[in-house]
């Protein structure tokens, strides 16, 4: 996999010191990895169900603070089959949660040369904030298609008509912060809704799969082409979850079923050899999965320039 001949912009604006996106090629398949910020964040959200020692001793050897520590978002672009995918929509802006160094997905989409316009379909692996919210910035509905096909796991849109937060483990006001959004962009974008059950063609190489775990809807997105794959993870792997998969992220909405899906997944993608790109993993977040004892390692992809 490489970005030899991707149609993808691939420089960076001149104001910009640090890449916010990056191309590659799967098969004949275009990606481009695209940074919506970071998200800043308690450490205890990592693992609720650790030891605070065990977590603290993870921070240390990562050299990252014992307080708080800035989540990666990032979101995917694909073309294939004629096709303009967008793979989740970022954060968008919600003054009330003060994150500034978040909701860049759509201006750093226009850097990149990509047109709202020219998105054809969009996939959502879940319906949290961060997922979405770039959606609902003033203005960015207006230029997108009409026609656009939205495509999000059936059992998502169910779940957050009266969503259950008893096992999750947030910040105050993230789950008002949840609820607001979900149901708002529901309202807005209810009639371009096109659910599936378990799993769904968006595109030639392009196939949503629900998980459930992190929410009851939550899907992952495989990309293969050529003999070359990535699966776009969504929620179900954070940075901690290699070493550790049964910790329990603050987030997820049934933590004993997601460290089983992320179990499930890291043994696939392990045996497999493909590419890993994650949410909530450091930018580009490309890379791949080994085995290492009873749990697993994160091995990033080395830039291709």
């Amino acid at each position: 996999m490489n970005l030899h001949n991707t149609s993808y912009p691939v420089s960076s604006g001149p104001e910009e010191l640090v890449p916010s996106r990056y191309a590659l090629k799967v098969g004949d398949i275009d990606v481009l990895v695209v940074s919506d910020g970071v998200l800043p964040l308690p450490t205890t959200m990592l693992a609720h169900n650790a030891a605070p020692a065990e977590r603290e001793a993870w921070l240390h050897d990562m050299f990252l603070p014992q307080d708080a520590f800035d989540w990666a978002l990032n979101a995917v672009m694909v073309r294939s089959g004629g096709k303009t995918i967008l793979i989740d929509a970022g954060l968008g802006s919600d003054p009330n949660l003060n994150l500034p160094r978040a909701g860049q997905l759509i201006k750093r989409l226009e850097a990149a040369g990509i047109d709202l316009s020219s998105v054809t379909d969009l996939v959502l692996t879940h319906l949290h904030m961060d997922h979405i919210g770039g959606l609902l910035i003033d203005g960015v509905k207006q230029r997108l298609r009409k026609d656009l096909r939205i495509h999000v796991a059936a059992a998502e849109v169910k779940f957050w008509e009266a969503p259950d937060f008893s096992h999750t483990n947030m910040p105050q006001g993230f789950p008002d912060a949840l609820r607001a959004t979900a149901k708002r962009f529901v309202s807005e974008y209810g009639s371009q809704l096109r659910q599936f059950d378990e799993t769904h063609e968006i595109a030639p190489g392009v196939i949503a799969r629900r998980t459930g775990g992190h929410t009851p809807g939550h899907s992952v997105v495989r990309i293969a082409s050529g003999g070359d794959a990535l699966t776009f993870a969504g929620d179900a792997v954070f940075a901690v979850g290699f070493e550790q998969p049964e910790w329990y992220n603050g987030f997820e909405h049934d933590p004993e079923e997601a460290a089983r899906v992320r179990i499930h997944l890291l043994r696939q993608l392990a045996e497999t050899g493909e590419m890993l790109v994650a949410t909530h993993l450091p930018f580009p977040s490309v890379g791949r999965v080994a085995v290492d004892g009873d749990a697993f390692r994160w091995v990033p992809v080395f830039w291709d320039y």
